[in-house]
């Protein structure tokens, strides 16, 4: 069973150019075949039609299988969107205000401290203020993430295994509120474990597994037949791989294991999904919350989770280029200048460690979609793919 896309178009009937869309493919095919990304898969849409859906390269560099557009893809942090999703679905519903203190539902949670660094020790010290739902889909919890930096607080989240699927949800927000913050809650944009936890608050406000909830609630209504937190074994010989080693540095790849279901279903990377899956989901977006006659949100909450709301924060400018802000879970483009990236003010977007990466543009009624299974260049190929896509514009 393969999902439903959106319906398919000529560029030209939705304002691209076939001429430059081909300059695009062969791009990513001297890509393969330069060996820096083993095989992707690029869709494009416009006006809800799509123009552009082509597959590169090989799924599986070692078997040598040809990449096919129905590919399944670890998607890593293009999970947080959907997961962002069903809390708002929850917000609607009037199950928790954003001001609220996460510690109302989760208490675990109640009562953090923050690491303060004295010289090369750190003192740990109240947080002036409680960690809330809000911080935590905009990443101002002051959580992180163990590979995001060397310091203590990083070293203490890595001797946690928080990077383990063995632990339950509740374990793993458990043992998160065992540990300090890197920063009082509300004053930095820290990229982090943040939409872990709100996977797990989706848990405790809907009474089921965050894979039921996502499923009933989401996935199911969309038609993202291929979306879930593993592969069945009926469908492994569709799973994208990525090389084995670097193709740059030559230092291993290890990608997660997705062909068992997991203790852990992580709301912030644990999905696998398609193009095919993924375009219903962003065309729901595009459309204001509804597809096909069925409605997930408001078009006032679509419009309010796509607004900045960082104001003055600022932080992790590594993650969250100039120009951009950051709402509930997507990046957000402030102007039509500043960032080394064509868009639009409005445009949204985020992606996956593995390399996956997917932006909407509403005032150009667009979105587009690349997938690959390549860590180490997956900021390049975002760049790239984003270039190319605005370089194809007719109108």
């Amino acid at each position: 069973m393969s999902s439903l896309a959106p319906p398919t178009a000529l560029p030209e009937e939705i304002g691209l150019s076939s001429a430059r869309l081909d300059r695009l493919s062969q791009v990513m095919r001297d890509e393969v075949a330069r060996g820096r990304v083993p095989g992707a898969v690029a869709l494009i849409a416009r006006h809800g039609k799509i123009g552009y859906f082509e597959s590169f390269g090989r799924r599986d560099p070692v078997k040598d299988a040809p990449m096919t557009r129905d590919a399944i893809f670890r998607i890593y942090s293009m999970t947080k969107p959907i997961v962002t999703v069903a809390a708002m679905m929850l917000f609607e519903e009037g199950r928790f205000l954003l001001g609220d203190p996460v510690s109302k539902y989760l208490p675990e949670l109640a009562n953090p401290k923050v690491a303060v660094a004295r010289g090369d020790q750190i003192e740990l010290v109240p947080a002036a203020r409680p960690v809330t739902i809000q911080d935590l889909l905009r990443h101002t919890s002051g959580l992180t993430y163990e590979f995001r930096g060397n310091g203590p607080v990083h070293k203490m989240y890595m001797s946690a295994k928080l990077s383990s699927l063995e632990m339950s949800a509740a374990e793993h927000v458990a043992a998160l509120g065992q540990l300090p913050l890197l920063h009082q809650p509300g004053t930095c944009w820290e990229y982090g474990r943040s939409t872990d936890v709100i996977g797990r608050l989706v848990e405790v406000l809907s009474g089921s597994t965050l894979s039921a909830t996502l499923d009933e609630q989401i996935l199911q209504p969309l038609g993202m037949v291929d979306t879930a937190f593993h592969v069945p074994p009926a469908h492994h010989g569709r799973l994208a791989e990525a090389h084995s080693r670097d193709p740059q540095t030559g230092t291993a790849v290890r990608l997660m294991d997705v062909r068992s279901t997991p203790r852990f279903e992580s709301g912030g990377a644990g999905l696998v999904s398609t193009a095919a899956d993924y375009a219903r989901f962003l065309q729901m977006m595009q459309n204001g919350g509804t597809l096909d006659g069925v409605r997930l949100l408001s078009r006032k909450t679509v419009e309010f989770m796509t607004s900045d709301h960082l104001g003055s924060i600022t932080g992790a400018s590594d993650l969250l280029p100039a120009g951009y802000g950051f709402g509930l879970g997507f990046a957000v483009r402030l102007h039509a200048g500043i960032a080394q990236v064509p868009g639009s003010v409005g445009q949204y977007f985020w992606g996956g460690l593995a390399g996956t990466t997917f932006w909407v543009d509403p005032a150009e009624q667009l979105f587009a979609i690349l997938l690959i299974q390549a860590p180490g260049q997956r900021e390049y190929y975002r760049m790239l793919f984003r270039d190319m896509v605005y370089a194809a514009f007719a109108d």
